[in-house]
């Protein structure tokens, strides 16, 4: 007689253990399923936030490069001048550097004379 009270009160004693342990499993569950839904909201958010900012950066990448094309293509009379000044001043470099040519040639004869 003392093992089936002993028995039944260690089976009651596990019911209702179960019975908790369900509760707050059930709880837990219910709380996660919410965040992950508000965490789908915020993924949802950041997803449209992303779209955004890449074509404002695409935007911006555009005007970028039309600035320096625009940079890049000078006036063409402006072009021409500056061309002419650089050969002219190659030409001024060209001949300095013959004068100093034939002045090291003429030194280098004197020492074979």
């Amino acid at each position: 007689m003392v093992w089936v009270v002993v028995w039944s009160v260690l089976v009651v004693g596990t019911l209702v253990g179960a019975f908790f342990l369900g509760r707050d499993l059930w709880r837990r569950f219910r709380a996660l399923v919410a965040e992950l839904r508000e965490a789908s909201a915020v993924l949802g958010q950041l997803a449209e936030h992303a779209t955004t900012l890449a074509e404002q950066a695409q935007e911006a990448e555009r005007a970028a490069r039309a600035a320096r094309e625009a940079v890049l293509l000078p006036d063409p009379d402006e072009a021409r001048e500056r061309w002419a000044e650089n050969r002219a001043r190659a030409r001024e470099r060209r001949e300095v550097r013959r004068e100093r040519d034939r002045a090291t040639r003429e030194g280098w004869r004197a020492y074979t004379r």
